[in-house]
């Protein structure tokens, strides 16, 4: 037999009864074969070794997740060993933390208010013909109800390999000569910055088309959710669904 550690985030870590949870599965297991034990024995090992029902709200939330194990996105198909770390992960909304003053990376996590202005300004060099900025803001409400605030978490050493990785994709897809992003985490109020993407070029036409893709991908691919509270509740955001490739799908389950 292996033991697992498996990690739930965003509403999963709500409804799977904690943040860090232990399963055990015989030798040459699946990521697939764990998604089993959760959903078709409706069972899951919480953090004090006891088991409990899932219920079908439950269930339906284990649909179109990802998987990642050791902070790596994995297929249904791979292999599991034991002290595996395995991440469960649903749809992202939109990310040791690297502070914002670490402007020598292209990425960071801090729950430090970001400073936008002194930001953009240490991005700018003279061989730039155009700096791009998106600046995503707490708005005070969503579809007509009242924001009191939000919480942002993150599977924060996956997450900063994410946006690493797509720091560096962007300089190669779109010739840019730099990019910095940076995600809020903890609890931000209205009118504060989430998220900042900045891309530095000598052609502005590749530095506006490297900033949507940059924040478009991120909010589809990096493990980072929000939990939103309103005047009259508090929600997990729903996140977009992961691209082609990335959620599992679990191919002859009997789901209803």
């Amino acid at each position: 037999m292996i033991q697992l550690r498996v990690l739930p985030f965003g509403i999963l870590k709500d409804w799977l009864g904690g943040e860090a949870l232990a399963a055990e599965l015989p030798e040459g297991a699946t990521v697939a074969d764990l998604l089993n034990l959760l959903v078709e024995t409706r069972q899951v090992f919480s953090d004090l070794g006891g088991l409990r029902p899932l219920a079908g709200n439950e269930l339906q939330a284990l649909r179109g997740v990802a998987v990642s194990v050791n902070a790596e996105y994995a297929t249904a198909a791979h292999v599991l060993r034991d002290g595996d770390e395995v991440g469960l992960l649903p749809p992202v909304s939109g990310g040791a933390p690297t502070e914002v003053e670490g402007l020598s990376h292209s990425a960071s996590l801090t729950r430090d208010p970001i400073d936008a202005e002194k930001i953009v300004a240490a991005a700018k060099q003279g061989e730039d013909g155009a700096v791009v900025v998106f600046d995503g803001i707490v708005r005070n409400n969503t579809r007509g109800r009242q924001t009191l605030h939000l919480d942002y978490e993150a599977y924060e050493e996956m997450a900063l390999k994410q946006m690493e990785d797509l720091a560096t994709e962007a300089r190669k897809r779109f010739g840019v000569r730099q990019v910095k992003m940076i995600h809020r985490l903890g609890r931000l109020e209205v009118g504060e910055t989430s998220v900042l993407v900045v891309v530095a070029s000598a052609h502005r036409a590749a530095a506006f088309e490297a900033s949507r893709w940059l924040i478009d991908t991120l909010k589809k691919t990096v493990p980072i959710w929000k939990r939103e509270t309103f005047v009259d509740g508090v929600i997990w955001a729903d996140g977009e669904p992961f691209p082609e490739g990335v959620a599992i799908k679990r191919e002859g389950s009997h789901e209803a």
